[in-house]
């Protein structure tokens, strides 16, 4: 039987320049792509569909900060085209220019964790590990 990796918090993480700030207990990504039909005189169908933008949405859950970020005062809420970056056996995917669209928080004493964040990316890569 091959030897399978599990992804763990340390291989879901937000980066920006190149920094880890957050990582990450678990995700979801969906992506979803616009389309236009294309109609002709005469026709009563469509005679073709023309692709257009894809987006992608990511619910993020139990965000912890990194200690190096937390040292520089980085708030979830001020963050603007940072990168989600989720590394799998033999790869790493990266979403990026991300930009944040809820945030739901749980507070507890000494531990700065943001419970759920959804994301809008309009770029996701594949590159090898």
């Amino acid at each position: 039987m091959a030897n399978m990796t599990i992804p763990t918090s340390r291989d879901i993480y937000l980066e920006l320049n190149g920094k880890k700030l957050a990582v990450v207990q678990g995700y979801s990504a969906k992506a979803s792509r616009t389309s236009r039909e294309v109609e002709a005189f005469g026709e009563s169908e469509p005679v073709a569909t023309v692709g257009g933008q894809t987006r992608y949405t990511l619910e993020l859950s139990r965000l912890y900060a990194t200690d190096e970020a937390i040292g520089d005062g980085v708030s979830f809420y001020e963050l603007d085209d940072f990168s989600v970056v989720v590394c799998r056996p033999g790869k790493r995917i990266i979403y990026s220019h991300c930009r944040w669209n809820s945030i739901e928080e749980l507070g507890k004493l000494g531990e700065p964790v943001a419970e759920k964040v959804t994301v809008s990316s309009c770029k996701r890569m594949e590159t090898d590990a």
